[in-house]
This record gives structure tokens, sequence and C-alpha cells, in this order.
């Protein structure tokens, strides 16, 4: 059974498996944090009066207070405002517009700076929201993954710019810039405008109806903006056919799909190679009803002249809005098998233009209409030499007695937290967050590992929530995961056996016909997503979730396959192209990386032991 598959860009070294071609990826950012500028709405209507006692800028000041206070050391955060400089009537409008201040850069969270600029805002003025994303925009740095969480209780009044349209302008421009919206006590039409500042961009939004679901709606969406999935890759624009797909070398690109509608990709490969697609689309994690919130994937490759191959994967992932990265992906041989003759088949064998889909083909009932998607295409050539035999047996965990090294795991695939062998790793978790780490194996070795949740306070219904880790190759195929419910008591997965495992890596072992052995033929990066999901009956609780992984890497390195280069009459592996180093800083002799009362708590287990089990990989 399997929870939601996540999958990517295929790797490559000296030693063994070299992409046809490979490109240029930006160097992983300093901190693993995104850096995330918060926006609050300090126009005059923030002194309307709560239901609840004091006023909404209250209410948003004591919900910062509460982010700021849990928000990891390493985080960059800053603040922004708008409305503080001048009052609300006509003759203050032009300047009222312009009215937008950074009262702390995105740096390195300093806690007590930020909670005092927060306490000295006094709201007054207008809304420019249009030009205070703008802004913070600017205040952020100029690459990488980076967030933006607005918090608003209505529409701009300066338009001029437009708020949807500057989050059309910095998508269109390349800005890695996730927006979320925070809606406090909005109307509909409020709420359609933050919907399409988050839509644009990839991000979320969510409704806070009143000052206390925004004192557990900001934290949670802040620290989940700090760590998400950043996708990634050169653009492309699939087609709606075969005859005008665009053509693709190896290598990760980022399109756009919307529902139900297939999209069509071109790639060349040549007689004996093999072919690796695949497609990932993070979902936003949402308060919508978790049970109705199911995605699915499906993956086709077709040949000469659009035949279909009968080449099909389909992947699930039921409560999608728990913030889960679901992949789909296909490992093509066609093109290692000889045309014969027959005219029915030859269409899908040997050497030539192939061409893939990606369909986002079940939707959940509160989906958005399009959604991010992370392409990823490799080919590997053809072997003069397979090398050693096939590992069949997984390797055996031995827990390590290292001290506990500190770590901050990566948002997604992109930026995942390089593991150094053996040894134990700590982090934090928030409840809702999909964190990545990365272990290189050369040929040769196998890795196996645990994750130990460790205790913390509370227990009972309000702390209860699903915990994952998934298993990866280096192009992202899952072949192992385990789950179990945590409820602040110490707990481990997998519960059921030693550890999540490999076996030794090797070429050959792509013909075993066990797969947790045929999956584990390639040297490189493996990755481990370790998941802990919104809690069952609060999902904007914010509760910190600390883990260790205990790591054993086991075996020795030993030479891989001799690759076939006809091109060049060199039986050698060519040299990865230096632009191909930036996604990496570590000079590989292996695979380079390119590119989630007694009774009623018994029933809310039950629950979720019952969804994790629905979890599982649907393929025919």
């Amino acid at each position: 059974m399997r929870f939601a598959k996540l999958i990517g860009l295929l790797t490559a070294g000296a030693m063994g498996l070299v992409p046809l071609a490979v490109p240029a990826f930006a160097a992983p950012t300093e901190s693993q944090y995104a850096p995330t500028m918060l926006v609050l709405d300090a126009s005059g209507s923030m002194l309307a009066t709560e239901p609840g006692g004091g006023t909404k800028m209250d209410a948003a000041k004591t919900a910062v207070r509460s982010f700021v206070a849990t928000a990891p050391t390493a985080a960059k955060v800053g603040l922004s405002v708008y409305g503080t400089g001048t009052g609300s009537t006509d003759a203050e409008k032009a300047a009222g517009c312009r009215d937008v201040s950074v009262l702390q850069p995105a740096d390195t969270i300093d806690k007590p700076a930020l909670t005092t600029a927060v306490d000295n805002i006094e709201p007054s003025g207008f809304t420019p929201i249009g030009t205070a994303l703008r802004t913070a925009a600017s205040a952020l740095p100029t690459e990488g993954p980076r967030s933006i969480v607005l918090v608003s209780d209505g529409l701009d009044t300066c338009a001029p710019p437009d708020p949807c349209e500057v989050a059309r302008e910095l998508s269109s421009q390349g800005a890695d810039i996730v927006m979320h919206a925070i809606g406090f006590g909005v109307d509909d039409a409020s709420r359609a405008q933050l919907t399409c500042i988050a839509e644009t961009t990839g991000g979320t939004y969510t409704d806070a109806a009143d000052g206390k679901a925004l004192e557990q709606v900001l934290p949670r969406v802040s620290t989940a903006a700090l760590r998400e999935y950043a996708s990634a890759g050169t653009p492309v624009e699939g087609s709606d056919g075969y005859q005008n797909a665009p053509a693709v070398v190896p290598g990760q690109y980022l399109d756009t799909i919307g529902h139900k509608k297939p999209r069509y990709y071109a790639v060349d490969i040549p007689e004996g190679a093999t072919a690796y697609f695949s497609g990932t689309v993070s979902f936003p994690l949402t308060e919508d009803d978790p049970e109705r919130a199911n995605n699915s994937l499906y993956l086709r490759v077709f040949g000469a002249e659009g035949t279909d191959c009968h080449a099909f994967e389909h992947e699930n992932a039921v409560r999608s809005n728990d913030g889960v990265a679901l992949t789909v992906s296909s490992t093509w041989t066609g093109a290692t098998v000889p045309k014969d003759g027959t005219v029915r088949t030859d269409k899908c064998k040997g050497g030539g233009r192939y061409y893939f889909t990606v369909e986002w083909a079940g939707v959940a009932d509160s989906a958005p209409a399009t959604v991010p998607l992370e392409l990823n295409v490799t080919v590997e050539p053809g072997v003069t030499d397979a090398g050693p035999a096939a590992e069949p047996a997984l390797v055996r965990f031995t827990a390590p007695t290292t001290p506990v090294e500190p770590v901050t795991g990566g948002g997604s695939f992109n930026v995942a937290t390089p593991l150094d062998g053996s040894g134990v790793y700590s982090d934090t978790l928030q409840r809702g967050e999909f964190v990545f780490y990365k272990v290189k194996l050369d040929w040769g070795q196998g890795l196996a590992y645990r994750v130990r949740f460790l205790e913390t306070p509370g227990r009972g219904l309000d702390n209860v929530s699903p915990v994952t880790s998934t298993l990866y190759t280096p192009y992202r195929k899952e072949v192992d995961y385990d789950f179990s419910s945590y409820n602040g008591s110490p707990d481990t997965v997998p519960s059921n056996k030693d550890a999540l495992a490999t076996p030794e890596v090797r070429y050959s072992n792509r013909d075993a016909s066990e797969r947790e052995v045929s999956e584990n033929a390639l040297a490189g990066w493996y990755y481990i997503a370790v998941q802990a999901a919104p809690t069952v009956q609060e999902r904007g609780a914010v509760r910190p979730v600390p883990i260790e992984l205990d790591l054993s890497v086991t075996g020795t390195p030993e030479p891989g396959p001799t690759y076939r280069m006809e091109s060049t009459g060199d039986s050698s592996a060519p040299d990865v192209p230096d632009t191909a180093q930036a996604a990496d800083d570590d000079n590989s002799t292996a695979l380079l990386g390119i590119g989630i009362a007694v009774a009623a708590f018994a029933l809310v287990l039950g629950g979720v032991v019952a969804f994790l089990l629905l979890r599982k990989r649907a393929r025919r």
C-alpha cells in the first residue's frame, strides 16, 4: 500500500548513468526555509470591534505573535504593513494609496524586533493591496523559492494596480514567489479577489471568520509558507494533442495543468535507451473537508503517429489537502525492443520520437482551477556491460550510535537536505509539512532508515495526526512507505518492521522479479520524505513535532555498468556539464542530482488508520 507518490529528476555521474542533455538549475538556497514576508492590513476597517472583544487589529497582532513564538530560529521572516500613515478621507487617498511600509526585512527572524514592530501598528488608512504585494516582493531575495502571506479584511480600495494583475505580473516574470491570502471576515467580492491572488501564484486562500479563527489560521499558513513544495524547472507548455507537442530534451520542466485535460510532450529516444517520464503536483494545504479531497494523475506513453503504446500509470492521493505532493511516473523500455516488421506494434518499438501525457484526471471538489506541474524527463543509454549481478535482498538496518546532528529538511525534492551517510539526524516538523532529505548511494551501496517521532505535550483527539515516511529512487520512484497515527506519545515509522530499505544498488537489479529490488537499479541521490499531517479535529493547530531519523548506509562502492555511447565510440560515461553542478555543490562519482472520551478517541484513531490504508497505488 502506498501514500501519495512523488517523482522526478534522474541523475548521473562519472561511474554510471549520464543523461543525453542536462539543463542548468539554480543552486540550493542557503536556508532550507523560504524567505517569507507577512503583509498585514492596517486600514481603518481593522479598528472594527470583534465579537469576542477588542478590535480586528488586536486579533491580528495576537496571531502574529503566536506565529513568531513558534517560528524556527533559522527562518527568514519579514513584515510589511499598509494603511498606517494616513486617515481614510478622500483628501488623503492619493497618499494613502502609496502608504506601504516594510517594518522588518526578510532576514533571519529577529523575534523581539518583529514582535515590537507588530505591537506598534496603528490602523487608520486605505487598502492598497496591489502596491503592497509589489513592495513585499521587492523586499524578498531576487531568486529561489519565496513566499508572501497576506492578511486582509476587504477589497483593494486603490486599484490600479489590481492585486490579481500584480500576482499575474510577478508570475509571468518567472518569480518563484508563492502568495498565500487570508480573508479576515470578508465578503464574497473580497474573497474572490484574495483567492485569485493565491491561485495565480500556486498559493492557498483561507477564510478566517473572526479573530479566534485568525489566531489559528495565520500561524499555520505562515509556518507552512516557510517550508513548502517549491516547484522548479524550465518553463514549457504542453499541447492538447501529439501533433503539436513541444519537443523536450532530458531535464526538468515546469508547466501548469488544469482539470481533466491531458498535456502532451514529445521526446526523442535513441535505439536501445530507456526513458523515464514523471509529473509531480503539490496540492495546497487547505481547511476544506479532507474526506472530499481526492485527486489522481494519469500518465500514458504514445509512439509514432500518436499510437497508444498501452503504457498507463495511475496515481491517487486521498486527503490531498493535507499538503500532499502527488507523482505519477513511467519507465519506458520500448526503444530497447527491436522493430520486427509488425506494423501494429513497430510504432512503439526501437528508437524514434515518443510522446507522453500527464492528466489531472480525478479532481477534488475544492481543487483550484490549475496547479503547477513539475515534469522530469531522463534518457538512459543502453549498456555493453551491466556490471555485478543483482542483489536480491534488502540491506539490514544497523542502529547508528553517533551523536545527534540537527538538520533542516527541505520543502521539495529540489531543495532536499543532504544527509552525510550513517547517523542520527534531528529536525522539527509542523503539522501539515511534507519534508525532504536525500542520501547519496554509489553502486554497491544500500540504505535503511527509520523515523522516530518524539514525545510532545498534549494527548487525545486534539493531538492526533497521521505521520508517514516515503523512500524514493534518484528518479523519484517510490520504493518503500509506511505510516502511523501520532498523538504526542513516542512513535516510530515503520511500525511493523525494522526499517524502510533498499537492496545494494546495481544496474542488474532492474531484471529482478521483486519490485522492491527491480526499482533500485540506479546509483545517485535517494530521497526520504517525512510528513506530519494536520491534526484530525483541529486542522489549523500549530503543534510542532520533533523527529529523529536513524540512517544506516551499508556496502562498499563498486564499479557500475558500462554505458554504450555510439555517437563517440566511447564506452565510458561522458562528463556531466558544469551547469548541472549548480543543482548540487557536491562533485559526485555516482549519479549527480539534476532536474503527508475513550470511545470517541478510538473512533478517530480508527478513521486515521482507515484513511492511511486507503492511500494505495493504482496501476494497470
